[in-house]
């Protein structure tokens, strides 16, 4: 368990630029938190975090489960805190667009998702919100160049799936690696030499199993 949670505090220290490192009381709470909302108990989540003032993965995370649980208000409030804290911090940023449209601010949405391109142009996060927002008010050229760019970029990550398969397979893990190469199937947006690959590994398995 301790190595675990030191492997934890790793994995959320590099996500935020924190001048003092979380203890472990901190991150303790951050995982429980997370196994709450990851069940879909966001009142839960909201009240084991109240206390959390500083440590900006906890404020994500009660930022999101106040959205999810239907208070505006007070998601933006924590979010703002939490940029505040870290300006830096993308998701923190994407979900306060997110809370902004939900308001009705959309200008304000737009604005910080561009923003957020500016420093991340390949995100596809960003790039399909920018695209809803530009739906939103009928920019649909526009809608339609966000959602190409997400598109090629998709092709990377069936990339990693397509490499992971065959970790997987000669590891012996068949019907993991299988189970890799269809969803790499479903991220190709248009018919590649990519699928070729992945369509002659995933015969070659079929046919050992």
């Amino acid at each position: 368990m301790k190595k675990f949670i030191l492997f934890l505090c790793a994995v959320v220290f590099s996500l935020t630029s924190c001048a003092k490192k979380p203890d472990q009381k901190t991150i303790l709470r951050y995982v429980r938190a997370s196994e709450m909302y990851g069940r879909g108990n966001f009142i839960e989540t909201i009240e084991n975090l109240n206390k959390e003032k500083k440590f900006p993965p906890s404020l994500l995370l009660r930022a999101k489960a106040e959205f999810f649980s239907g208070d505006i208000e007070k998601a933006e409030k924590t979010c703002r805190k939490l940029l505040k804290i870290q300006p830096s911090f993308y998701e923190g940023k994407l979900y306060l667009a997110r809370i902004l449209r939900e308001k009705g601010d959309s200008g304000a949405a737009i604005r910080l998702t561009e923003s957020l391109l500016a420093d991340y142009p390949q995100d596809i996060r960003a790039l399909r919100f920018a695209a809803e927002l530009a739906g939103e008010i009928k920019k649909y050229d526009e809608a339609a160049v966000f959602l190409d760019k997400a598109a090629e970029l998709s092709v990377e990550s069936a990339l990693v799936l397509l490499d992971r398969a065959r970790l997987r397979w000669v590891m012996g893990k068949g019907p993991e690696a299988l189970e890799d190469l269809s969803r790499a199937k479903t991220m190709l947006p248009w018919d590649t030499p990519l699928l070729r690959s992945i369509n002659n590994l995933e015969k070659t398995i079929k046919e050992v199993m």
